[in-house]
């Protein structure tokens, strides 16, 4: 499919793509979590089920194929035995795709897990001696998964004894974590890879925008508060051809990516996570409307008029009124309608461009809004990718799905400001993180190895 993108047009997405996003900060200081760390209730109360960022994105090293990448279980310092952290043996871990519009994945990429644990009552430890391979006797304790591809079709088991790279423990128990995680990606069927394991938690932001807009006067900026966390990641590379309808990512090159957790309560299945765009349950669904979010499926999203008017009407752009004189932007934001819930196309909306919605596809279905992060996967990967992504000109940068890289923290806080209609920066407004403290790879999973130092001490 021939893209046909209006630069000029989309110079200011990125700024335009967070203005929802965002729309809360200020209200649920008290919720102190990034991107969906923590966001509803419910899950802050269940981290293993919380699922807290989604990425996807054209691979930059292995034309033809797609790295979906997703993460949970916030916070994790590293140090933090004799437990350290699992995935939930009784819970299903989603990741999903729709290609053809319709809010209904196509194809659900789902890992289940399971402990093989040798401690009994002879120990407390993780290991005890160092941990050289996945298979090393010296590692009592590991987890097990199955990973399937569900499609309308039917479901096929990818890998059926898939082996969790572990917690890194620290240097006497892993002296070479590097070697740990290699050898737990995974080839799959047809061509691909699979991964499951801990990782660097590699959002980076400053979390005091909870703090009344970093204490008011942008005093409060440039710490990145993630720094030294841990996160556990489920990540797939496959082709485009998996992932696009029918098959044909020439004809069908849109996809929506969200993810989902499935935890069994007795008798069935329930969702009780969700994730798509970052921040959007945090600081867009108001605190009574969180855990529903978190259960809703998207083809129900456009139905629920309270939360689709917090995109129209976002809040926090009065609140930086009020704080910083910013006047706000008119409302109906029928451009964040558009960035959120039906894709960038010249015929959805006021952005005139064609970007990202599965409206572009030939074999579309007819489109239902519902919020998922959407990738065109025609779109090549950057040469020189820059953090702000759209808003740079960077058309693989998000909101054209996510990558590691992209500053969607800087992107939303120029958006809430206006910038996006006014087509020029606010001076000074940013959280001065600019990257992450650990440097990406440059292969699957790209995401970088965990750390085992105590963020107290970094």
């Amino acid at each position: 499919m021939e893209l046909r993108i209006n630069r000029r047009a989309l110079a200011g997405l990125g700024l335009a793509a967070a203005v929802a996003a965002s729309s809360l900060a200020v209200l649920r200081i008290d919720s102190g979590t990034a991107s969906s760390h923590r966001e509803a209730p419910k899950i802050a109360g269940d981290p293993r089920n919380d699922n807290t960022d989604v990425y996807a994105f054209v691979s930059p090293d292995k034309a033809g194929t797609v790295t979906l990448l997703a993460n949970w279980i916030p916070f994790q310092e590293p140090n933090g035995g004799p437990n350290f952290y699992t995935f939930d043996t009784n819970s299903r871990y989603n990741i999903k795709i729709d290609n053809d519009g319709d809010a209904q994945p196509d194809v659900t990429y789902q890992w289940t897990f399971r402990h093989e644990d040798k401690r009994g009552t002879t120990t407390f430890l993780y290991n005890n001696g160092p941990v050289t391979s996945l298979n090393d006797p010296d590692l009592l304790f590991r987890q097990r998964y199955t990973l399937k591809r569900i499609t309308p079709g039917g479901s096929r088991t990818l890998i059926p004894d898939g082996v969790v790279a572990p917690s890194n423990v620290g240097p006497a128990s892993m002296p070479d974590y590097g070697t740990l995680r290699a050898q737990s990606i995974r080839g799959l069927p047809g061509g691909g890879k699979a991964f499951a394991g801990q990782s660097d938690e590699a959002f980076f932001l400053d979390l005091r925008v909870f703090d009344l807009l970093y204490g008011g006067n942008l005093s409060e900026v440039g710490q990145d508060t993630t720094k030294g966390y841990n996160v556990n990641t489920l990540a797939v590379q496959v082709p485009q051809s998996d992932l696009a309808a029918k098959g044909d990512p020439k004809r069908n090159p849109v996809i929506g990516v969200w993810s989902t957790t499935d935890k069994f309560n007795g008798s069935k299945y329930v969702q009780v996570s969700r994730l798509g765009n970052p921040l959007v349950n945090e600081v867009v669904a108001p605190a009574g409307l969180k855990d529903a979010f978190n259960a809703l499926p998207p083809e129900r999203d456009a139905d629920v008029a309270a939360l689709v008017k917090r995109v129209t009407d976002p809040e926090v752009a009065r609140l930086l009124e009020a704080v910083y004189g910013i006047k706000a932007p008119a409302t109906p934001r029928d451009d964040l309608v558009e960035i959120f819930l039906t894709g960038i196309a010249k015929q959805n909306g006021p952005i005139k461009a064609d970007l990202n919605s599965q409206v572009l596809n030939k074999d579309a279905a007819k489109l239902r809004p519902s919020e998922m992060l959407r990738l065109n996967m025609a779109v090549p990967p950057s040469k020189d990718p820059n953090r702000l992504g759209v808003l740079a000109g960077d058309l693989q940068g998000f909101p054209n799905g996510r990558r590691l890289t992209d500053d969607v923290v800087d992107i939303e806080l120029q958006a809430v400001a206006g910038a996006a209609l006014t087509g020029k920066l606010v001076p000074g407004l940013t959280d001065k993180v600019d990257r992450n403290d650990k440097p990406f790879l440059q292969s699957f999973p790209y995401i970088p190895l965990p750390s085992n130092v105590a963020v107290k001490q970094r």
